[in-house]
């Protein structure tokens, strides 16, 4: 049996990774970092085709409650806007250098439904991915667990 490229970059994108950095390049060339220089997250890629991304500001405040259902609108804000994450599945496109997150669920609704292309860079242990969106360029750097 022959394996393809398609099937090489699946292979290596399999397993579990850490969030290393998340920074977007606007077009003006600044620099930010939309869930803080120090954000936290995962991204996970499973055998069977299916994939998850969390991605959060680290040291989140607590609520006062202990029930989410009870926290106030302004913690309920501030969380929402600390955090994004969604799932799906995945394929992968080696003409473009790109593996596509089909997304079935999100916290921001306008994606779901959607083909979310990221460029990827594997360099053993590390994956890059890239994303053009209508703020610039978005540069998401994962180690492997």
């Amino acid at each position: 049996m022959t394996i393809t490229a398609a099937e090489e970059v699946r292979t290596a994108l399999l397993g579990a990774w850490r969030l290393l950095s998340l920074r977007n390049v606007r077009p003006d060339g600044t620099v930010d970092y939309p869930l803080g220089p120090d954000a936290i997250g995962q991204i996970v890629y499973s055998a069977n085709g299916r994939m998850s991304a969390q991605l959060m500001r680290a040291a989140q405040p607590r609520f006062q409650a202990g029930n989410p259902q009870q926290a106030t609108d302004e913690e309920k804000l501030a969380a929402y806007q600390a955090y994004t994450g969604y799932y799906g599945s995945f394929r992968i496109d080696t003409e473009a250098g790109a593996v596509i997150h089909e997304v079935e669920g999100s916290t921001f609704p306008n994606m779901i439904g959607t083909d979310q292309v990221r460029y990827y860079r594997i360099d053993g242990d590390r994956l890059d991915l890239e994303a053009d969106s209508p703020q610039g360029r978005s540069h998401v750097a994962w180690q492997r667990y």
